[in-house]
């Protein structure tokens, strides 16, 4: 699968209820949390084996892990996993790794900031502060900066691949109007703003233009001053690329059978997309500032009215830049990051305090930030985030023979399905498969993420669609393989 379905990937681990508890005193909750690893859903009626961070690790090819957790709106402890590449340093909580489209939510922010001190207003059109670039829309059309930031101002290019080491790197104006170098299409409005949700790393990178013109100030210096300085995000930066000394300790990316990328890490002058270099400890004191806002702190980043603004779902289970899920008796709001060798996840409770920041550079690393991510749960009594329960049923030959194939997702990408024993396998990512569950003749599922793929039609063009949380992609049969 592309590099751009692949964003979704992290995005889709979705708070699956439990029953509400408080976690049984342990001698170290960081050792119940490194060994209590779990699939994302798990066969009905089997056990749910339990396993650890380092064999998880070597199982996933992913090279370093770093993760930090927060109890009680405090960041209580941080521990690195691994080494930065081969050769490297250790992996420690104050080693830098790329966020990928947690530079969305951090983005949000400080566009809220700008709100907050009358610079930008939410629901203007926002070609009237837009300079030489304006956003193509249609006829009698206009895009908010409230609709940009939760993805439903209809805007297109779903996500940026990034610039290799070396290649020329076009600037933010060339990335809009899709001129070369850029290698993705121009962001135009292609659907009527304010009817769906639909996830844009081009309208976020409309925003960072937006922030540059109605500040007359380079993007990575307005987050410096008003989101990460603020938020007490020492470790971070929008520096695209990363300076050779920072570089020297950073995690480096790795593909998914664990090989370093090519060069290096890829440059992102998407900034507002995917420009982010960070560490868990500071993911986290960003969700501290949001959830301080959102509960009307003294000295806090944001007025009240507007944290509450940007924590109410809406389309999508999405606020103003991040996915949100109430529960019961709280309030999860998170982000996934996915770029060109890393993998990461955020999420943290507004009522409890509590959340956890997983990254990691290597392409499998999505597996085990949600595997993480719900061993936290377990082991802090979180009401969320835990393993949910598919029951599996065999796929009768005729019907494994006919979904054998290559699939296009849209114009998003590709995956492939092939013959796995009895049984069918997909491949999400290039070089790593895993094993297809059928729930009915028509609907099929992995054990990696909550993915499920509902397939309609036979030969010689089945189509269906690919659902993963609040992305749900049309797909069809590219070509057909032999079983």
């Amino acid at each position: 699968m592309s590099k751009f379905v692949r964003v979704a990937y992290m995005m889709a681990l979705l708070p699956i209820p439990a029953a509400a508890k408080e976690a049984a005193p342990t001698p170290s909750k960081i050792a119940v949390v490194e060994q209590g690893l779990t699939s994302a859903v798990v066969l009905a009626g089997a056990p749910a084996p339990r396993r650890t961070i380092e064999a998880e690790m070597r199982r996933l090819n992913v090279p370093g892990v770093s993760v930090a957790v927060l109890h009680g709106g405090a960041v209580e402890w941080s521990k690195g996993y691994g080494i930065t590449r081969v050769g490297g340093s250790a992996v420690t909580p104050s080693t830098l790794f790329q966020a990928g489209s947690i530079s969305k939510p951090i983005t949000a922010l400080a566009a809220l900031r700008l709100v907050q001190q009358h610079r930008l207003t939410l629901d203007e059109d926002v070609n009237a502060h837009l300079k030489r670039w304006k956003l193509p829309t249609r006829p009698g059309e206009q895009v908010t900066l409230r609709e940009l930031l939760s993805h439903t101002a209809g805007t297109t290019v779903h996500g940026f691949p990034g610039y290799a080491a070396g290649v020329a790197v076009p600037s933010v104006d060339d990335v809009l109007a899709g001129h070369a170098p850029a290698n993705t299409k121009p962001v135009v409005v292609d659907t009527k703003p304010g009817t769906m949700w639909r996830y844009s790393g081009g309208g976020y990178t409309v925003i960072q233009k937006l922030i540059g013109d109605v500040t007359g100030r380079p993007f990575a210096e307005v987050l410096q001053d008003e989101v990460l300085q603020p938020a007490g995000m020492t470790r971070s930066s929008f520096a695209q690329p990363l300076d050779a000394a920072s570089l020297a300790t950073a995690a480096w990316p790795h593909d998914g059978s664990g090989k370093p990328v090519p060069r290096g890490p890829y440059t992102y002058p998407e900034l507002a997309a995917a420009g982010l270099w960070s560490t868990p400890s500071d993911l986290l004191r960003f969700t501290i500032a949001v959830r301080d806002s959102a509960r009307g702190e003294k000295g806090s980043i944001l007025d009240q009215s507007l944290a509450t603004a940007m924590l109410t779902p809406g389309k999508g289970e999405w606020g103003l830049g991040l996915e949100v899920h109430p529960t019961p008796a709280d309030r999860a709001f998170a982000h996934g990051g996915s770029n060109e060798g890393y993998e990461n996840f955020v999420v943290a409770y507004t009522g409890s305090g509590d959340g956890v920041a997983v990254m990691t550079n290597g392409a499998q690393g999505g597996e085990i930030g949600s595997e993480i991510t719900r061993s936290v749960a377990a082991a802090y009594g979180w009401p969320s985030y835990h393993s949910i329960e598919r029951a599996s049923v065999p796929i009768p030959a005729d019907i494994r023979a006919r979904l054998i194939g290559t699939y296009t997702v849209s114009d998003l990408g590709s995956f492939s399905i092939t013959a796995n024993g009895t049984g069918l396998a997909i491949s999400l990512k290039e070089g790593v498969s895993e094993p297809l569950y059928a729930s009915a003749p028509d609907s099929y599922f992995v054990l990696s993420t909550d993915l499920v793929l509902r397939m309609k039609g036979g030969e010689p063009k089945a189509t269906g669609r690919l659902v993963m949380g609040s992305f749900d992609w049309p797909f069809a049969r590219e070509t057909d393989a032999k079983p």
